[in-house]
C-alpha cells in the first residue's frame, strides 16, 4: 500500500471549533468498589479545510473534553476544499470501518453520517456525498474519514504532475 502523505499543520492562530463526537463511560471494578471514568473524541477544525481529531480520558467528562481538544490540535491535518466540496472519490478503512467520500454539486449538502458528519462539517466541506460502509464504530469511523482526507490530492498538483492544465484535469 502506498505510503500516505498527510499535509500536517500547526495549530498556532488558527481559530479552532470543537466538536464531541462520542462520549463513553468505563466502570473499572476494583475490591473497594467501581471506579468510573470517561472517554471523549473530539474533532476540531477552523471550517476552512483544517481540521483535527483527538481522544481524551478523565475522571470527569469536562476535563476529558478538554484533553480530547489538545489532543486535537496535535493531529491537524490539510483537507483539499474544491468550491465546497473534495475534488474526487475516496475509499479508505481502518479497523473494521470503510468510509466512501464522493464529491457532489452545490447546494447538495453534507450527506453522511453522524461521526463522518462531525468531521466533514469541521473540516468546511459543504456538499459531499459519504456512506460509512463496516463498522459503525465512532472511533475508526473518524479515523477512517480522516485517512480518506488525508489521501485527497490538489488538483493544482495532480496538473502539474501530469503536465496537462487545470481544465484537462477537471474535464479529461
Amino acid at each position: 500500500m502506498a505510503k500516505n502523505s498527510f499535509n500536517k499543520v500547526k495549530a498556532g492562530d488558527l481559530e479552532l471549533k470543537e466538536k464531541v463526537v462520542a462520549i463513553n463511560r468505563v466502570t473499572k471494578t476494583t475490591k473497594g468498589g467501581r471506579t468510573f471514568s470517561f472517554s471523549a473524541l473530539v474533532v476540531v477544525g477552523n471550517e476552512n479545510g483544517v481540521v483535527g481529531h483527538g481522544l481524551g480520558k478523565a475522571k470527569e467528562v469536562q476535563e476529558a473534553i478538554t484533553k480530547g481538544i489538545d489532543d486535537a490540535k496535535k493531529n491537524l491535518i490539510k483537507v483539499p476544499v474544491h468550491h465546497g466540496t473534495i475534488p474526487h472519490d475516496q475509499l479508505a478503512k481502518e479497523g473494521a470501518a470503510k468510509v466512501l467520500i464522493k464529491p457532489a454539486a452545490h447546494g447538495t449538502g453534507v450527506i453522511a453520517g453522524g461521526s463522518m458528519r462531525a468531521v466533514l462539517e469541521s473540516a468546511g466541506i459543504t456538499d459531499v456525498l459519504a456512506k460509512s460502509l463496516g463498522s459503525a464504530n465512532p472511533h475508526n469511523v473518524v479515523k477512517a474519514t480522516f485517512k480518506a482526507l488525508g489521501m485527497l490530492r490538489e488538483p493544482i498538483a495532480i496538473a502539474k504532475q501530469r503536465s496537462v492544465s487545470l481544465k484537462k484535469v477537471f474535464n479529461g
